[in-house]
């Protein structure tokens, strides 16, 4: 596997444990589908969030969130609606939304760790 793999699949697992922190339940890791991968999903009572986290080692190529442009966010919603399509059980009269989650820093465990909710779809 990819250094940046690596790395990625850390920044996703302390994704992971932050929600988990905050009273979410894990859904989905790196769901699949014919439009993409999902990195992670989670719900709690209200919501099930659809979030895609960015792992960067440090910013010298710009913030993390500055990869998620407009393209992105639109697929990332269609993948959104792929997902709650074939998991309508799991919804049950919560809302879907979108969350983005910036890990900047050497080691993913102990980064900085930037969560931006509900995050604008065009």
């Amino acid at each position: 596997m990819a250094d940046k793999d690596v790395l990625g699949r850390a920044g996703e697992e302390r994704a992971a444990r932050y929600f988990e922190a905050q009273g979410f339940t894990v859904l989905a890791r790196n769901w699949r589908c014919r439009d993409g991968e999902i990195d992670l999903v989670v719900a709690d009572r209200a919501a099930v969030v659809v979030v895609e986290v960015k792992t960067r080692r440090g910013e010298r190529f710009g913030h993390p969130f500055e990869a998620i442009d407009a393209r992105k966010r639109g697929r990332l919603w269609r993948l959104s609606i792929a997902w709650a399509s074939a998991h309508r059980e799991q919804l049950q009269g919560r809302r879907l939304r979108i969350d983005a989650v910036g890990i900047v820093g050497p080691d993913p465990s102990t980064a900085r760790l930037e969560h931006l909710v509900d995050v604008e779809v065009p």
